[in-house]
């Protein structure tokens, strides 16, 4: 019998690539968004990659009312969280909008798993829980550093929730994906990130402005203490990242956890810059950009990359796609929205 697993937020940039790998592994899916950060563009895509509309609801998961009706009309065997606000700035800027969507959807997601006769959960978490490291690369073991913006901060507590969940209810199971920085798109450039607004994130920024719909792309900051003064980070291929999710997942399902509640980092553990990401954009594509550096952001911190190596032997995964392959791949579904 197919294991149905809820993709939360599954409408978006990392949900809708997680929800085409999950239906390419045998898995049934029900995608769940209120769709306060997209529209209807990467699911529509997604039913296009895998030729059959999935089900969807409409949802906000602040809505105890809407996740238990949710609950009761699907059997659910995994949930895959990735309904929360992610913009580091925007929530400097916003901290009660953050705290209250990030942290309440969570807590009705482990209620209704715990009340519904058991599921388990998989959280989207973030390198961000990491704050300002000690060390260099960061490990699972690493410590939790005081969160540098209240979206950090809602990753440290929504690990917290799940951790004290699995640990109060037995018919909960967690694991906490902790990713770096997802970036790119789908092979097919029928998916891919596709931000409401100005980008908050710099790869739909540099697309953005390579095809001219913004007019300047800033880097912010140029006098870090790394070899070319902008920030280090780990940047994943999002289908790299979406295969980890359904490793993930199996571990699960298939009761391969060793304890029941797990902690992976999802990276390559290759530190790549942010004007060397710019650089290799344009490098690949046979592009020029026109950018500035800018003064330095509110919640940037100066470097941070992963060791891969638990989830690597205990997941079976590792990242696989080059930087290149993934900046074109942005670029094709950048040009794929534009018509082009």
């Amino acid at each position: 019998m197919k294991k149905t697993v809820l993709v939360s937020g599954g409408a978006g940039f990392i949900g809708s690539h997680v929800t085409v790998e999950l239906v390419e592994a045998g898995y049934d899916v029900v995608v769940a968004d209120n769709m306060s950060n997209c529209d209807m563009t990467c699911f529509e895509g997604v039913t296009k990659i895998i030729g059959r509309r999935l089900p969807f609801v409409q949802m906000d998961f602040c809505d105890m009312e809407a996740v238990n009706r949710l609950f009761e009309e699907y059997h659910i065997d995994a949930v895959i969280h990735f309904a929360a606000f992610k913009a580091v700035g925007e929530s400097v800027e916003m901290p009660l909008l953050y705290y209250r969507n990030n942290l309440l959807s969570f807590i009705n997601v482990l209620e209704a798993a715990r009340t519904h006769g058991g599921c388990n959960v998989l959280f989207s978490s973030s390198a961000t829980v990491y704050g300002e490291p000690e060390e260099l690369p960061v490990t699972e073991r690493s410590p939790r550093q005081p969160a540098t913006s209240p979206y950090g901060n809602t990753k440290q507590m929504c690990e917290d929730f799940l951790r004290d969940a699995v640990k109060a209810y037995s018919e909960i199971k967690g694991i906490a994906l902790r990713y770096f920085n997802p970036i790119g798109a789908h092979p097919s450039a029928l998916i891919g990130e596709l931000p409401r607004g100005v980008p908050n994130n710099l790869v739909p920024f540099i697309t953005q402005t390579a095809i001219g719909k913004r007019e300047c792309l800033s880097i912010f900051g140029n006098d870090y203490p790394t070899p070319d003064g902008t920030c280090l980070r780990d940047y994943i291929d999002i289908v790299d990242l979406a295969k980890a999710h359904v490793c993930a997942v199996s571990r699960m399902l298939d009761g391969r956890m060793k304890e029941p509640y797990e902690i992976f980092n999802v990276g390559t553990g290759r530190p790549v810059s942010v004007l060397e990401l710019v650089t290799a954009f344009e490098k690949v594509n046979g592009l020029k950009l026109n950018y500035r550096f800018a003064p330095r952001r509110s919640g940037d911190v100066t470097a941070i990359w992963a060791d891969p190596t638990l989830a690597n032997e205990e997941l079976g995964w590792k990242a696989e796609r080059s930087v290149e392959d993934t900046l074109a791949a942005a670029w094709a579904w950048e040009k794929h929205l534009a018509g082009k």
